[in-house]
């Protein structure tokens, strides 16, 4: 059993992206399917697929490269809040990845959303993880 999936599922994808895999398979939870959409959203993925196989089903992610570097989209996936040391954060102390080139992933009362999206819609949460 994991104990953080959200830990299990950034380092799937950070393992993924190392060996140069097309496509990573991910088991699903609903926040797991939140963060996807926010990749997706956010252009750090080229596409997802949700499967309902078996109990929890699964996400298949197709990861996005540079077609002439080879390069991929995300260069670091890190975790913020984990299960023995949440991270909350106001809207007045929202974090900035990379001064704005990067995006922070929050959890908050409207969805999971961007840090970007939390300052437009006035909100706070928990912090999930950094992308850049």
């Amino acid at each position: 059993m994991v104990t953080d999936p959200i830990a299990d599922y950034l380092t799937r994808i950070r393992n993924a992206i190392k060996a140069r895999h097309r496509i990573v398979e991910i088991p699903a939870s609903n926040i797991k399917k939140e963060i996807t959409k926010v990749l997706f959203d956010q252009g750090y993925i080229q596409n997802y697929k949700f499967e309902d196989t078996g109990y929890q089903g699964t996400i298949k992610i197709a990861l996005k490269y540079n077609p002439l570097t080879k390069q991929p989209a995300i260069v670091k996936l890190e975790r913020i809040s984990k299960p023995g040391l949440r991270k909350y954060t106001g809207v007045e102390s929202l974090p900035r990845v990379l001064n704005g080139l990067g995006t922070a992933i929050l959890s908050t009362p409207k969805g999971v959303i961007t840090d970007k999206q939390a300052r437009a819609l006035n909100v706070g949460g928990e912090v999930l993880c950094f992308v850049y």
